[in-house]
């Protein structure tokens, strides 16, 4: 479907010039409002009856998370206090990231389901699934026309002048590119009493307990899951592991047996490019330099790069790289990863074992970390993300008192 235009500027994937003239006077709406609801679960259906949406799984999963069933479900942890009128703060502007196709739609949904006008800058890339998504909402708004007033998709390349009209619409402005990003958005001013949600650069980390690792029947669930956590963004994701630790007695055991089967899933499903192994050859060069005593384990091709590191602290994070490019590091105690968890842009540790392996280090006073998860869940969204709570920063309580 061709897209509109504005002076060849903005691109509209759903709505229209006249929306943004016209979103600052729409009228706010109570978080998860049944027309909300009920419009998201119709684009979860739209979506979940497409063949295409199939073969993304991240599509898929977005799709099983707007249902009815499962907003319902996030609706009972947000009771409202009694003498408290929770609503929207208006319009919330939305920077998505470029390298992660899906992310503009989490952001969007969290507008939405906090009472929100919202605008979306989807990703500059064009991948499939904005498309797929974009197409289903605007197919949804034939059953649910009052919502054409709460979605705007948009698209444009790098332009202070429309960051800065697009700013002033906010009332909230939410930016997920990254330091560079927040810099450049920065520049253009808000009203006064806008606020922004920024989610700035982080890293993530996986811990594996060896021995209860062993202890896992299906161990090509396990490297499923692996691979949702790493390969399904090309490890772009915020959330997605760079670093692997290995507790326990059984490591070389564990090892062997998980990225054996980390490399069948990893072969059937992914799609490997010649440039994507000059990168990480480069990556493998640039780690040498940096860090002493680095070694780089034996592997059939380019799919896993796995350089396995002798330390662990805040100087490795500049040796982190993606498309299956992984540092490991065997601990003989958690303790050890105070250091790299110090640091405020540590966002998801991702685990197998107990979680409670991880009260010693939490007990620390840590400035980093926002999600302990186990393996598969690293991409799940929730309204709680990067340690703000979305429900909050997206809505104003009006405090009501009978005396």
């Amino acid at each position: 479907m061709p897209l509109n235009s504005i002076d060849g500027t903005i691109s509209y994937l759903l709505g229209d010039e006249s929306f943004l003239e016209v979103c600052t006077k729409t009228p706010v709406l109570a978080p998860f409002d049944d027309k909300i609801i009920g419009y998201l679960d119709t684009v979860s259906k739209i979506l979940l009856s497409n063949p295409a949406a199939k073969t993304y799984p991240d599509v898929v999963t977005f799709a099983f998370w707007i249902r009815k069933s499962s907003l319902t479900s996030f609706k009972k942890k947000y009771p409202v206090a009694d003498g408290q009128h929770v609503i929207g703060r208006g319009v919330v502007f939305h920077v998505a990231p470029s390298n992660v196709a899906v992310n503009f739609a989490y952001s969007l949904v969290s507008g939405l389901l906090t009472g929100n006008v919202n605008i979306v800058r989807v990703p500059s890339k064009d991948f499939p699934q904005v498309m797929m998504i974009a197409d289903a909402m605007r197919k949804a708004l034939d059953e649910h026309k009052d919502m054409a007033d709460y979605v705007c998709l948009i698209r444009y390349g790098h332009d202070k002048g429309v960051n800065d009209k697009l700013s002033l619409l906010a009332d909230v402005r939410v930016i997920w590119g990254g330091d560079e990003t927040i810099s450049v958005f920065r520049e253009s001013p808000l009203k006064p009493r806008a606020t922004e949600v920024l989610f700035a650069n982080r890293f993530s980390l996986a811990v594996i307990d060896s021995e209860a690792y062993l202890k896992i029947e299906d161990k090509k669930q396990v490297a499923q899951d692996f691979y949702n956590d790493t390969y399904l963004t090309d490890q772009n994701a915020c959330s997605s592991p760079r670093a692997i630790v290995w507790v326990g007695n059984a490591r070389d055991k564990a090892k062997e047996e998980f990225w054996h089967y980390a490399r069948s899933v990893i072969s059937e499903k992914y799609h490997f490019q010649q440039i994507q192994g000059v990168d990480k050859y480069l990556q493998v060069c640039l780690t040498a330099t940096k860090l002493s005593g680095v070694r780089r384990e034996a592997s059939e091709d380019n799919l896993i790069t796995r350089i396995h590191i002798d330390c662990i602290g805040k100087d490795v994070i500049d040796c982190f790289g993606n498309s299956g490019f992984f540092l490991e590091y065997d601990a003989s105690d958690i303790s050890e990863l105070r250091d790299i968890c110090d640091d405020s842009r540590c966002q998801t540790i991702t685990y197998i074992g107990d979680s409670r392996m991880f009260d010693s280090l939490l007990a620390m006073g840590l400035k980093g970390v926002d999600r302990i998860v186990p393996f598969g869940k690293s991409m799940d969204f929730e309204l709680i993300w990067d340690g703000y709570d979305l429900m909050t920063h997206l809505t104003r309580i009006i405090r009501i008192r009978s005396k």
